[in-house]
């Protein structure tokens, strides 16, 4: 068991694969779904979807015959290229739906990555965003269970969509969906042992056995759903507009001050 524990601390990403056995965000293939329905990604849309990880969410893109593209740090598959997503390497106003689902959570500048999104996204054209928002601390939750959920940057509901403004989109609407994190977490509990996991991130983080890293206590075992009642996981359609800055249903669109440099990659 200590073994297997220490593959899933030193490849969290590839066993939370492994345990979700699918796309890793809340909701799976069917939030994608509901996501680019909402976009409107038809035959010939051209999709950019930022940090695609194993491309199954491009994959559902391509299943509609979308002009689909994949973008990660370590990218798979042929319809997939290497970048960041804070510096993307697609032309200005080259895509019609920007796909981002439970990434801008991870991204450490999350306004630079927003404003890279606007850049390459053409006038008119829609940021379809999937996010994990808290409102107030995080849940006491062991550190990697912290990141598998996307909580450790997460930010509230407001601050996100308000993040999203600033950018230069106008948010359209939003779907809060908290079952399906709570979904995602039964299935990691289900094939998780936290007792050991706790344990052993306290000997290989620098924190004690049942302690967080900064040092607060925490009850040992498996986490209690009720832990999860502040987080959701929300989705959004944002289209990107080329008004002057105005007042819109009480929400105060304003524009990017960061200017990215510009990029020219053969994407589509």
């Amino acid at each position: 068991m200590q073994g297997t524990l220490e593959t899933a601390l030193a490849n969290p990403w590839g066993t939370l694969r492994t345990v979700l056995d699918g796309p890793l965000h809340p909701g799976g293939r069917a939030a994608t779904e509901n996501l680019l329905d909402r976009a409107s990604v038809t035959a010939g849309t051209r999709v950019l979807d930022i940090g695609c990880g194993a491309g199954e969410s491009l994959a559902v893109a391509q299943d509609r015959e979308a002009r689909a593209v994949g973008l990660d740090r370590d990218p798979a598959g042929e319809r997939a290229i290497r970048g960041e997503m804070t510096q993307l390497p697609v032309a200005d106003d080259s895509v019609g739906v920007v796909l981002a689902e439970c990434v801008m959570c991870l991204a450490a500048d999350r306004e630079r990555a927003l404003a890279e999104a606007a850049r390459v996204v053409e006038p008119g054209g829609r940021l379809a965003l999937s996010d994990v928002v808290v409102e107030g601390e995080v849940p006491d939750l062991p550190d990697p269970i912290v990141d598998a959920l996307c909580l450790t940057r997460s930010r509230s509901r407001e601050a996100t969509i308000a993040g999203v403004e600033a950018a230069g989109f106008v948010v359209n609407n939003v779907q809060n969906h908290r079952e399906d994190l709570l979904a995602m977490q039964d299935r990691i509990a289900a094939r998780v042992d936290y007792e050991g996991l706790l344990g052993l991130h306290g000997r290989t983080g620098g924190a004690t056995a049942g302690r967080d890293s900064r040092g607060r206590g925490r009850r040992r075992g498996r986490p209690d759903r009720l832990r999860l009642t502040r987080c959701r996981a929300i989705r959004a359609i944002a289209t990107e507009s080329t008004d002057t800055p105005r007042y819109m249903h009480e929400r105060v669109y304003i524009n990017s001050q960061t200017t990215p440099r510009r990029h020219k990659h053969e994407a589509f």
